[in-house]
């Protein structure tokens, strides 16, 4: 049974801006509802900055839907991102958040 999966790209979708150096984005992080407060996310994101540092870069970025009174930007922040850059999303029917976390 897989527990959750975490994707790590050299770079952010279409629809944000790149960064100015190397780094690593989170495309998907996701966790099987079954294992729900059992530390999934927080262990996989802890892999995406080990995986990140072991290949030499030193900045790993996320983007997220930034409503619902922002639990998702807070469940980021409380694993060590930063938010940096707010934006719209594709479609301009929600609200995003980029974050950052310097390793």
């Amino acid at each position: 049974m897989v527990a959750g999966t975490v994707t790590l790209t050299d770079g952010p979708g279409p629809n944000i801006p790149e960064a100015d150096e190397p780094e690593r984005y989170v495309h998907l992080l996701a966790a099987d509802h079954r294992f729900a407060g059992r530390g999934v996310g927080r262990a996989l994101l802890a892999h995406a900055a080990d995986e990140t540092r072991r290949q030499g870069i030193s900045l790993l970025r996320v983007d997220c839907y930034a409503g619902d009174d922002r639990k998702l930007v807070a469940y980021y922040e409380s694993n060590g991102f930063a938010a940096t850059e707010a934006f719209t999303g594709p479609d301009g029917s929600w609200p995003g958040q980029i974050l950052e976390m310097r390793l």
